[in-house]
């Protein structure tokens, strides 16, 4: 479908890719992933023609239509949001409003006639329907079709964009970051649309479950070039683990062999009987030398999260009583009561709108509530990421040194330095204005002040949002270290798994409090709970079931339904599970290597504890590999 020949890509002296040349093809879902800064983004913007290559070319096919999200794409806002996305089928659109205008003449019934049998052959008459599903199944409701584009938020209007650009039904569909502005059930949907599509897809994310459900290849960026693996993330990060470490085998091998010959060589090189020999054995260091490779080191940078508490909180750390947020005529909250206890992880989640970030501004007193009561408990300290970076690195004339100087106090400039580069900031990095720091820097600074302020009561807001799969996972060892309190939002299933003890669903109908993880949730609520697709055909079920007579067909109808859902039902249930299993375990295998990384930590810790905790990564390691046998059975058998 599309092929790269020798492409690059240069920014002055630093080359993010070199020498790239493969082929995309029809029906192949690619996941392009690497660490922020490595040229994602530059290469899908040259796979558009938005950029140019430094060398090489992309060869595309003629007639082959391209689909990208355009975040920053102007959008009339008069217009409806059906209409919007009506116009991703640009051909159907331009042919219905050509009907629609010789209609309004009144003349050219001949044209009109070939106008409606094209529409016909391009099954335009669906279009409405189609995007109406689309649009649904994006978190937007029938309801709100007909409105004017121009009532949604920002992040609804993305969703717009995504939907005009997969109803445009491209032949090649490029993604970068598409569910940064989906709730949970709106990404679910998004999975499985991908999943079923028949063209070539390129997607950027850093939600490695996404990426796990969605690709069949992956393309790598690092070290200065583009792999493709066949897989998804998981599987092409094993494939990538795996080929470091018998390079670095390899190379050990060889210098093995050249210490050992040049030992010869040295205390026999000098001796006559010995000549022949010390003369062999150097050739054979200058052809194992001519074999050793250097392994350029990797783009992939963790930064290094600690999250410590200055002074613990009293045991009961919130209460909430009847709490009601309104804007103007419009409530988000109503009536919430709970409280929370000391060290509980709570994730937040829901719908898109429902007030899950409200709910956090108003924990971390940035919002007054118009009803009910909120009470911190006992020396609680909040600290807050805010979705919205701008809201804490407001004042452009800052600097991450001099924002950061300000919470350091009198410890000093070494040691602020210090702890910027702790989450990758030096040089000039550190003298940056923060206006002009990238989303994933941005984050980090601003989770470089938390660990500096000390709070007890961590509030995070879509932590993930702009953060790298590296640094990701760095975050969650820190927080799951973390002594404190955590209360978060979060659309990213892998974290909220990894951490949540409790999950709180904000929903239309009500609050759910369940106390466990998020799997545990899952399940509870029988899987298919945060599961578009299945929300919209249950709605389908309860309206045919209305509308039959004695509601026996419907039950009929319905039961059919249910017996040949029910066997991939349990299927994909098991693998959800085996799935949440496998992250969690990685997680806490992530969380115990990233310990030996803790400057000090082998002078401070005990033999015999390493041993111990080299025993627990063994084993989790084993039982990760029985899990992974466990699920690729499943995925066979839910593949035939």
């Amino acid at each position: 479908m599309l092929a790269l020949q020798e492409l690059g890509k240069n920014y002055g002296a630093r080359s993010l890719f070199a020498g790239v040349s493969l082929q995309l093809n029809r029906g192949c879902r690619y996941g392009l992933v690497g660490a922020n800064g490595s040229g994602k983004t530059t290469l899908l913007r040259i796979l558009v023609g938005d950029e140019e290559p430094s060398d090489g070319a992309v060869i595309v096919p003629k007639g082959t239509q391209l689909g990208v999200l355009r975040q920053d794409r102007f959008l009339d806002q008069e217009q409806s949001i059906l209409d919007v996305a009506m116009q991703g089928d640009d051909e159907v659109w331009r042919l219905m409003q050509r009907r629609d205008a010789l209609v309004a003449l009144g003349d050219d019934a001949g044209e009109l006639a070939s106008v409606e049998e094209h529409i016909g052959r391009c099954d335009g008459y669906t279009l409405e329907s189609r995007a109406g599903a689309v649009l649904q199944g994006l978190g937007i409701p029938v309801s709100a079709h007909r409105n004017r584009l121009g009532t949604l938020s920002g992040g609804y209007q993305l969703r717009v964009l995504l939907a005009q650009v997969l109803l445009g039904r491209p032949d090649v569909l490029l993604l970068d970051e598409p569910t940064n502005h989906l709730d949970i059930l709106s990404i679910r949907w998004l999975e499985k649309y991908i999943a079923a599509y028949e063209g070539t897809v390129v997607v950027i994310s850093h939600d490695a479950r996404f990426l796990d459900h969605v690709t069949t290849h992956t393309l790598d960026i690092d070290y200065g070039v583009v792999t493709l693996y066949a897989g998804n993330w998981s599987k092409a990060m094993a494939a990538k683990e795996l080929a470091r470490a018998q390079k670095e085998a390899a190379i050990d091998n060889i210098t093995a062999q050249i210490e050992h010959k040049q030992a010869f060589i040295d205390r026999f090189g000098a001796k006559n009987t010995k000549a022949t020999q010390a003369a062999s054995r150097k050739k054979q260091i200058e052809r194992l030398s001519a074999e050793l490779d250097d392994l350029p080191p990797s783009s992939r940078r963790a930064p290094l999260f600690r999250f410590v508490v200055a002074r613990p909180s009293g045991k009961e750390v919130l209460e909430l009583k009847k709490l009601g947020m309104s804007y103007g005529d419009k409530r988000v909250l109503h009536e919430l009561s709970l409280s929370v206890a000391r060290g509980e992880r709570v994730a937040v989640i829901g719908e898109n709108g429902l007030g899950k970030s409200t709910l956090l501004k108003l924990v971390a007193g940035r919002l007054s509530p118009t009803e009910g009561s909120l009470r911190l408990g006992h020396e609680v300290q909040p600290g807050f990421f805010a979705q919205d970076h701008k809201e804490i690195l407001d004042d452009e004339r800052d600097t991450p040194l001099s924002w950061l100087d300000r919470k350091t106090g009198d410890k000093g400039i070494a040691f602020t330095r210090g702890q910027l580069g702790r989450v990758l900031f030096s040089g000039d990095d550190v003298k940056k204005a923060v206006v002009a720091l990238s989303g994933g820097e941005a984050a980090r600074l601003v989770f470089c002040g938390l660990a500096v302020d000390q709070p007890n009561l961590l509030l995070l807001d879509e932590p993930t949002n702009h953060l790298d799969i590296e640094a990701i996972d760095a975050l969650i060892a820190a927080l799951l270290a973390y002594d404190g309190t955590l209360i978060f939002v979060s659309h990213d299933r892998y974290f909220v798994d990894a951490l949540a003890t409790r999950v709180i669903e904000l929903r239309r109908d009500g609050v759910t409090d369940f106390r466990g993880t998020f799997a545990e949730y899952l399940a509870a609520q029988h899987d298919d709970h945060l599961d578009g697709a299945a929300v919209a055909a249950r709605a389908r079920q309860d309206r045919l079931a209305e509308q039959s007579d004695a509601g026996t067909t419907a039950a009929q109808v319905v039961e059919e339904q249910k017996k040949k859902k029910n066997r991939q039902k349990e299927l994909e249930k098991r693998r959800d599970q085996l799935l949440a299993d496998i992250d969690r375990r990685e997680t806490e295998k992530r969380a115990l290597e990233t310990r030996w990384t803790e400057d000090g930590f082998f002078e401070r810790t005990s033999a015999d504890e390493v041993r111990r905790q080299q025993a627990a990564v063994d084993a989790l390691a084993q039982t990760i590999g029985e899990l992974v046998a466990r699920w690729e059975e499943v995925e066979l058998e839910l593949a035939d």
